[in-house]
């Protein structure tokens, strides 16, 4: 068999992550990266920093800091504790909760983009027409950024896919539960367990591959679609 069924669990385990944290940040994102694309408030440069951060802070620093957050004397502890849903650590919804913060700009900056992309005159054109602020930005400027969408989507279930030191520290390595792909490679290493390490790395490596020649294969029918 060309991989174990320890790394099938695992790799299921990451695609569920994945696809949980991509949908978690469409309907959490969308309406931060309209508000960055549009808003002229002072608070745009602090709030797009903090969006910004996991791509410079090291992963080890954010999830120690969000290992202290879910914690039993941290804010977020104290507040699944009150609510009866228990400590997050080394669980599969600390997983999501920690992959949520740290592939926020990979779904959020992407929108932002597409949002500025269209402009204020498609907007300008559907307020003259009656059209209300929502009914502009669902029926005209969702569709328009419909490109940004799909590229943000497809970034960030991959970077999810890809974590490796948040994970580790905020959910170990609990079989069927948090071990995803990236630490399952991680163990193989360490048993020097090669053979099925390159397996998985394999399967890793070519899904990477597929994902940024998509990418970079449809950047010419997005830079036309947002042209018009």
């Amino acid at each position: 068999m060309f991989l174990e069924q320890s790394d099938i669990e695992a790799i299921l385990l990451t695609v569920k992550l994945a696809g949980l944290v991509t949908v978690i940040l469409l309907v959490a994102g969308t309406p931060i990266a309209w508000w960055l694309s549009r808003s002229r408030s002072r608070l745009k440069g602090v709030i797009g920093a903090v969006v910004a951060l996991p791509l410079v802070l090291p992963p080890s620093v954010l999830g120690f800091y969000l290992l202290l957050a879910m914690g039993p004397n941290g804010p977020l502890g104290y507040l699944t504790g009150k609510l009866g849903l228990g400590a997050l650590p080394f669980t599969f919804w600390g997983l999501v909760l920690a992959s949520v913060f740290y592939s926020l700009p990979f779904m959020v900056q992407p929108l932002q983009n597409a949002f500025e992309a269209i402009g204020e005159r498609p907007m300008e054109v559907a307020a003259t027409l009656g059209a209300s602020t929502l009914d502009a930005f669902f029926t005209v400027a969702l569709p328009l950024a419909r490109p940004g969408f799909i590229t943000a989507s497809i970034l960030t279930f991959a970077h999810t896919v890809g974590e490796f030191g948040v994970v580790l520290m905020i959910g170990g390595n609990i079989p069927g539960s948090t071990r995803v792909a990236s630490v399952q490679i991680y163990d193989h290493v360490e048993a020097l367990e090669y053979g099925e390490a390159h397996r998985m790395a394999a399967v890793m490596l070519i899904f990477s591959f597929l994902v940024l020649l998509w990418l970079y294969a449809r950047r010419p029918d997005a830079m036309k679609t947002g042209q018009r």
